[in-house]
């Protein structure tokens, strides 16, 4: 029988496409990558674009730099889908946004044919990169590879230069109550913040006392595991009952894998096994989870 050679994923080909590979016509190449300018109206945002807000004092900043000294990094294209004599941003949406403020009429880019998981993943890794994501823009940003494009987890972290555990506790922040992920998106609280806060009995009651107090990771932590948030034990809230370590630390690394909160309890040689919700957001997070064990392996 012939032997087989595995096939290469196609996650993190999509940069490496810019450049080109050994033994190519690179004097072609360089016709290709040489840059034109375009009219600044016949370009259009992403709508993949991970990023979905712009600090306006930054695009502000970027846009007096562009007065002064022009575009210095031409914008990376790809002919719009449904119009083409027009374009579709792939990577330097901020530079276009700062170039309009500039009141410039045209902008230098350069086009290239890209698939829609390449126009994604070239968008990902920029941003990653370059850590203009949030921690839930970057998450959703992962999750679409995955169910858009059925990406590994192993996949994405070569493509982004991140470690894989690094990929799987971004993307189980998706499991956190909206408002709590309003509360990241906004800036308020970090990743590190969101993690602690994914085994927590009342995320949300936590997170806004996290917010108040102004409360650090380790302390964020501390709270998460010690039980209910003072929003919740005010509001009259039960203590929960006594466990040994062992079933705690299968609760925590439950929900831990998950990304919700899971408790155990055992009863004449039985037991249940309860995972919380508290959206449909975050149930529709746990069965894309439970769809495609697979990946979270």
């Amino acid at each position: 029988m012939a032997e087989t050679t595995p096939q290469r994923s196609s996650l993190g080909r999509g940069l490496a496409a810019l450049f080109g590979e050994e033994g190519e016509d690179y004097a072609a190449l360089d016709k290709v990558r040489a840059a034109k300018d375009v009219p600044v109206e016949h370009l259009h945002p992403n709508p993949k674009q991970p990023r979905q807000s712009f600090d306006e004092d930054k695009v502000g900043e970027l846009a007096a730099s562009i007065r002064e000294n022009g575009i210095l990094q031409p914008i990376l294209v790809r002919r719009h889908p449904k119009r083409p004599s027009e374009f579709e941003i792939v990577a330097g949406e901020r530079r276009w946004r700062a170039a309009q403020l500039a009141k410039l009429h045209e902008v230098p880019v350069v086009i290239r044919e890209l698939s829609d998981a390449q126009v994604l993943e070239m968008a990902l890794v920029e941003n990653v990169q370059r850590e203009d994501l949030n921690a839930i823009e970057e998450a959703e940003a992962y999750q679409r590879l995955v169910d858009e494009f059925r990406h590994t987890q192993e996949d994405l972290a070569r493509a982004v230069g991140k470690s894989r555990s690094h990929v799987a506790n971004t993307l189980r922040l998706l499991g956190l109550p909206s408002a709590v992920k309003a509360l990241l998106t906004e800036g308020l609280l970090s990743a590190g913040h969101g993690r602690a806060l994914l085994t927590a009995e009342d995320p949300e009651g936590l997170a806004r006392e996290v917010v108040a107090k102004g409360l650090n990771v380790r302390q964020t932590e501390s709270l998460a595991k010690s039980g209910k948030s003072e929003t919740a034990k005010a509001s009259g809230g039960k203590a929960t009952a006594a466990k040994d370590p062992d079933t705690l630390a299968l609760e925590r690394d439950l929900s831990a894998r998950l990304g919700l909160r899971v408790t155990i309890d055992f009863k004449n040689g039985g037991g249940c096994l309860s995972i919380h919700y508290k959206t449909l957001e975050q149930l529709d997070g746990l069965l894309r989870r439970l769809d495609h064990p697979a990946q979270e392996s």
